[in-house]
């Protein structure tokens, strides 16, 4: 980026020297005044028929001067790529989450911490659960029984995966309706 930068730099600074000199040699020539029959003032390099030369004052010649800008001194050592990382917090490996709903919630922790922009999103069984986000915390609900594995992904805007958690198996145990206990009535008093 910074060899694009000086040879840009020194682009303009060929073309803004090319422009003087032709403005310098332009300068030495002579200019002619006319009016036309209008009463209208006219200036041009080109004599006309009732022309007058015109002497130019040193002070109104333009000067132009262009500052040469210090060489750029190359980085010696180029910005290191910053490693991301991503883990769940919660829940723990191979945890039993007992829930009739199917609901529960997972805490990540991504360090270092994310630039703006960065999102991270949850997997269930390698499909994207919902959509994702900035915070770490994924409230997760109607999750069918059994056992599930959980990724976090740390993504850029475009899709791009920086990092991934590695998989944690827990076990979603949802009680059977058919084990329900049916209320019984309680004598009446007396």
């Amino acid at each position: 980026m910074r060899s694009t930068l000086m040879t840009s730099l020194i682009t303009s600074l060929i073309i803004s020297l090319m422009l003087c000199s032709i403005a310098i040699s332009n300068s030495h020539a002579t200019v002619y005044r006319w009016v036309d029959e209008n009463g209208k003032v006219h200036y041009s390099d080109e004599p006309k028929g009732n022309a007058e030369a015109v002497e130019l004052n040193q002070n109104t010649q333009n000067n132009i001067s262009v500052a040469i800008p210090a060489a750029i001194e190359p980085n010696k050592k180029a910005a290191e790529p910053i490693t991301y990382r991503v883990r769940i917090v919660n829940p723990t490996e191979e945890e039993t989450i007992r829930n009739n709903q199917g609901n529960f919630t997972v805490v990540a922790s991504a360090a270092p911490e994310l630039p703006n922009g960065y999102l991270l999103a949850l997997y269930i069984d390698d499909i994207l659960y919902g959509q994702p986000q900035s915070g770490a915390i994924f409230s997760v609900t109607e999750v069918n029984r059994g056992e599930h594995n959980l990724v976090v992904k740390i993504l850029t805007q475009n899709g791009k995966v920086l990092a991934s958690s590695s998989a944690r198996k827990i076990f979603l145990h949802q009680a059977s309706i058919a084990l329900k206990a049916k209320p019984t009535p309680m004598p009446a008093k007396n």
